[in-house]
């Protein structure tokens, strides 16, 4: 009896503990599902915000993209989910979106109308299969499908080297100006017309348009015709069905805390080479202020974005002279896209912008014709001139200023490519040439041109001389293509693409050399060594081969400071003669036979 007793009490408490447990469960499950709901996404007014889910459950690593056209430009905001898939799009301006999501794995999902300050769950759609995926690949996996001819088959052509035909197919070539890989190129489209091989269609594609000279000149430089059929094969294939070897990635880790915010501006027949907010030197300046653009070969339009008032306009740069050349009358067979047209029609051929700490802008920009004044060339007083003169340049100077709504156009003896301002007191405007046969350096003594608006002594140039006899001053030099003379020094013709300030100083005694050494590679992006102080001898120099002194004295047209121009994707490693006595990191007195130090090629600060 007792047993019985104890079994049925043992069992109402079962019983009853069962009760209240599920009694507890239902009173607190709504202030769970509140509490997580809130924990999932919290948003303001000016945010959207959710989660996204697919038949496969939460979606990690996703994009979730929001789109307007209700502002002056079209707008576009970009976002990624975390991995329960959520997500929230912060400061939105107000207007009605059109959001949607994208994926690796995925198919764009059907787009759903909202406004800021509303949850937005999203229903992500699952690729059907791998080649509906591939469609969403970056364009570099496509690409890497490209069969490059084995070592075996060099030479091709010129190319002596598979690495050389990589440079031009990869690296400094093709991919510098297309993003191959792309559906554009990886397919041939129908209205280039019909072609007996793949090979054929390549041959007249690359003739499209006003670039036509520019891709002869590359696809000839890897092989012409062997370099048609790769690219038909590549084609080829993908037509087939073939689809790359490596599927991408989503975003991991603080990559999914990008926020990536996109404006339209320009217009649809004009590309965008370059664009600037900012002073380099000082990061602060134009806060929130207007981005400029630089759309070189293009159009003169240059393309004005306001990112606070979501407004977006074009100013046309002008030129000095009406017969300066122009886009328009370049070589070209017609487009698949646009006929027989010349959408390009530009002039100014500005190609970098720059912000100064006023807020102006200079580009570096063509404002006459190539033939030089007669104070670049042989005979002229210009202290450059005398040095090394010079009959052309292709591309020169100019400078707007936002607020007074003026160009300055300077016309330079020296051609121009990239831009930079030193932290001197002259200010001075550093300009490389990009051209690999670039004989000089430029520079434009900021302070003097707007004390004086002279902007014949204002500028200054100089060209590349190894110290090759080791005695540390530039001395009468044997040229480019003549052999070394231990007597002498050695001017080389270096290609210099971009170009940077460093304020490295190291103290040497009169007898030393700074150098900085170079590791080799192909790739852009090392991080620099910092320089060291070495004896040299003569001996000693010609044994280090990744290291020369070069002098480039340029007498009383010198700026006058001790900072290093840093040559971006120079062609030769070099640096400068360390400076003796005086250490200050100040604006010093023009000297002849002031050193300027130039890294070697692929160099980046």
């Amino acid at each position: 009896m007792r047993k019985e007793r104890d079994m049925k009490r043992t069992k109402a408490l079962y019983v009853g503990m069962v009760a209240v447990g599920i009694a507890a469960v239902l009173a607190s499950w709504p202030r769970q599902l509140s509490s997580q709901q809130s924990a999932a996404v919290r948003i303001d007014n000016d945010d959207i915000g959710g989660v996204v889910t697919s038949a496969k459950g939460p979606e990690a690593g996703v994009w979730v993209i929001a789109e307007t056209t209700d502002l002056p430009t079209k707008f576009a905001k970009i976002v990624v989910t975390d991995d329960q898939g959520r997500y929230v799009m912060p400061d939105l301006p107000k207007a009605n979106y059109n959001v949607w999501v994208r994926g690796y794995g995925l198919v764009d999902s059907p787009k759903v109308k909202t406004a800021p300050g509303k949850i937005l769950n999203l229903k992500a759609v699952v690729a059907r299969n791998e080649a509906a995926a591939a469609e969403y690949y970056p364009a570099i996996y496509w690409y890497s499908m490209l069969k490059i001819p084995d070592k075996s088959e060099f030479p091709i052509g010129k190319i002596t080297s598979q690495g050389e035909w990589l440079n031009v197919a990869k690296t400094n070539g093709c991919i510098t100006c297309h993003q191959l890989g792309n559906k554009a190129t990886h397919t041939i489209p129908k209205e280039l017309g019909h072609f007996d091989s793949s090979a054929d269609a390549w041959g007249r594609r690359i003739v499209s348009g006003q670039a036509m000279t520019t891709m002869l000149n590359r696809i000839n430089e890897i092989g012409g015709n062997k370099a048609n059929e790769v690219f038909g094969n590549w084609t080829d294939r993908i037509a087939a069905g073939e689809l790359p070897a490596t599927k991408p990635p989503r975003p991991q880790g603080v990559e999914r805390n990008i926020v990536v915010t996109l404006w339209d501006w320009s217009n649809p027949k004009a590309y965008l080479h370059d664009e600037i907010s900012t002073d380099k030197r000082n990061p602060t300046v134009n806060a929130n202020g207007l981005i400029f653009g630089a759309t070189e070969l293009s159009t003169d339009l240059l393309p004005v974005l306001d990112p606070v008032r979501h407004r977006a306009w074009e100013i046309k740069h002008p030129v000095r002279d009406p017969n300066t050349p122009s886009a328009r009358t370049d070589a070209l067979s017609p487009s698949p896209y646009w006929g027989a047209e010349p959408i390009w029609d530009s002039q100014s051929n500005q190609h970098n912008p720059m912000y100064d700490e006023k807020s102006r802008v200079w580009f570096t920009a063509r404002v006459r014709p190539p033939a030089n004044p007669d104070f670049c060339k042989k005979g002229s007083d210009h202290p450059s001139a005398k040095v090394f003169p010079l009959e052309s340049a292709n591309r020169h100077v100019s400078m707007y200023d936002p607020s007074a709504k003026k160009f300055t156009l300077i016309s330079t003896c020296f051609t121009t490519h990239h831009l930079v301002f030193a932290e001197d007191a002259n200010n001075t405007l550093w300009l490389s040439s990009g051209a690999a046969s670039s004989n000089v350096v430029g520079w434009i003594n900021r302070k003097m041109f707007e004390e004086t608006g002279d902007e014949v002594r204002s500028q200054g140039w100089t060209p590349f001389v190894l110290d090759t006899n080791g005695n540390g001053k530039r001395d009468e030099w044997v040229e480019p293509k003549e052999p070394v003379d231990p007597t002498k020094d050695k001017r080389i013709v270096a290609g210099l693409y971009g170009i940077a300030v460093s304020r490295w100083t190291v103290p040497c005694g009169d007898r030393y050399w700074c150098i900085l050494a170079k590791s080799f590679g192909s790739t852009w992006g090392r991080t620099h060594r910092k320089p060291r102080c070495r004896r040299f001898t003569k001996s000693r120099l010609r044994r280090v081969h990744t290291a020369f002194a070069v002098w480039t004295s340029t007498e009383a047209a010198w700026p006058g400071h001790r900072w290093r121009a840093d040559i971006s994707r120079a062609s030769t490693d070099a640096s400068a003669r360390c400076s003796t006595g005086r250490r200050r990191q100040e604006n010093i007195a023009p000297k002849a036979g002031r050193s300027i130090r130039f890294l070697g090629r692929n160099s980046r600060t």
